[in-house]
C-alpha cells in the first residue's frame, strides 16, 4: 500500500523525502528484493528498470483512477513488472484452434439443466494448486490438465496434479510444439492416443521442452474423448461449468491491465475476444455486488492476481473471447 501512494505521489509530480528520484529508485529496489531478481549486468538492469519504470506509472494511474470509482479491479507491481507487454505476451502463445473444430466426443450441454447461482470447484476439491508457467509457452498444458484433474478427481476420489512436462515432451507429434505453443485440444489427442498422461510428481515441471520419458508406472489420468463447447456462448459455458467441472478456456491476456492484475472484478473495455493468446481454466462463476464473474484459475503463479486467480467480467458480450473457444474432456 505504502509503495501505491508513493507512486501515486510521484505521478502527480510531487516530490518524496526531497528527492522523487532517490524514492523512485528505493521503490525499485524493494521490488527486487521482494520479487527475488537479478540481471547480469547493468545494461540489463537498465533495461528492466525502464520496463518497471512504466509499468509503476500504469499501476499508479490506475488504481487512482480506481480510488475514484472508474474501474472495477487493482493493478500492482508483480513479478511480470520488469517485463514489457510484448515480453509477457511472447510468453503465452497458444495456438488458435480453428473456429468449428471437429468434435471428438458426443456430449451436449442438456438445456434443461438449472443452473445455481455461483460455482466454486475449489470447495469440492476438484483443483489443484496454482502452478507458474514461467518463461515458457506451456499454458495450454497447464489448463487442458486442469480440466482434466477435476473429472479425474470426480471419477476416483482423488485430486491427483497432472504433468504439463509430459505434454510438453511427448505431444509434438500430435501437432504441439512444447515451450513454443501448442493447442488444448491436441494436448487431449495426445492422452488419448498415449493411453494416459503420468502424474505431475512422477513427471515433474522444468520450464523446458525434453526428451519424452512417459512412463505407464506414472500414469495419473487419461480420457476417452473430449468436447467442444459453442463459439462464444457463455450461457453454454456457465451450464458445462457447473454440470461437468473446470473447463478450459482460451482469453485475450494481452493487455498490461491483464498482466498486472491485482484483484477485483476484470472488466475492460477495449478486450476484444477475437485476439486469443492464453489458455487457462475456470473453475466456477458467481455475482459480487450485482456483477457477474467467471472465477478463472491462471498459471503465472500464486504472487498474480488473487491468490493465482482472476474474476473475469461475465455476461459482458464474451469480454476477452473467454467462450470462444471452452472445451473439456470426456472419460
Amino acid at each position: 500500500f505504502r509503495m501505491h501512494v508513493l507512486f501515486a505521489v510521484l505521478l502527480l509530480g510531487f516530490q518524496v523525502g526531497g528527492d522523487a528520484s532517490s524514492a523512485l529508485s528505493r521503490m525499485w529496489e524493494e521490488w527486487k528484493s521482494e520479487h527475488s531478481k537479478s540481471y547480469d549486468n547493468q545494461t540489463q538492469m537498465a533495461v528492466r528498470r525502464a520496463a518497471w519504470e512504466r509499468n509503476a506509472r500504469l499501476v499508479a494511474r490506475h488504481n487512482l483512477e480506481a480510488s475514484a470509482g472508474k474501474h472495477s479491479f487493482t493493478l500492482e507491481l508483480n513479478h511480470l513488472a520488469d517485463l514489457t507487454a510484448e515480453e509477457i505476451n511472447e510468453m503465452n502463445n497458444l495456438k488458435v484452434e480453428e473456429r468449428a473444430p471437429v468434435r471428438n466426443g458426443t456430449s451436449e450441454e442438456k438445456l434443461g439443466f438449472e443452473t445455481p447461482p455461483s460455482v466454486d470447484w475449489r470447495k469440492a476439491g476438484l483443483v489443484s494448486p496454482v502452478q507458474n508457467q514461467g518463461f515458457c509457452n506451456s499454458c495450454w498444458a497447464f489448463s487442458s490438465l486442469g480440466a482434466l484433474e477435476g473429472q479425474m478427481k470426480k471419477r476416483t476420489g482423488f485430486l491427483v496434479p497432472l504433468s504439463p512436462q509430459n505434454l510438453l515432451d511427448c505431444s509434438i507429434s500430435d501437432g504441439n510444439l512444447g515451450c513454443r505453443g501448442g493447442y488444448i485440444s491436441k494436448s487431449y489427442s495426445y492422452i488419448i492416443r498415449n493411453g494416459g498422461v503420468d502424474s505431475d510428481s512422477f513427471y515433474p515441471y522444468e520450464h523446458q521442452t525434453g526428451k519424452c520419458r512417459y512412463s505407464v508406472q506414472g500414469k495419473a489420468g487419461s480420457c476417452s474423448s473430449f468436447h467442444v463447447l459453442p463459439w462464444g456462448n457463455e450461457e453454454t459455458l456457465k451450464a458445462a461449468v457447473a454440470r461437468v467441472g473446470p473447463v478450459a478456456v482460451a482469453v485475450n491476456a494481452m493487455l498490461p491491465t491483464f498482466h498486472l492484475y491485482r484483484g477485483g472484478l476484470y472488466d475492460v473495455p477495449n478486450c476484444n475476444p477475437k485476439f486469443i493468446n492464453h489458455a487457462v481454466l475456470v473453475v466456477g462463476y458467481g455475482t459480487s455486488k450485482g456483477q457477474d464473474f467467471w472465477l478463472v484459475k491462471n498459471s503465472w503463479g500464486t504472487r498474480w492476481g488473487e491468490e493465482g486467480y482472476i474474476r473475469m467480467a461475465r455476461n459482458k458480450k464474451n469480454l476477452c473471447g473467454i467462450a470462444s473457444f471452452a472445451i473439456y474432456p470426456l472419460l
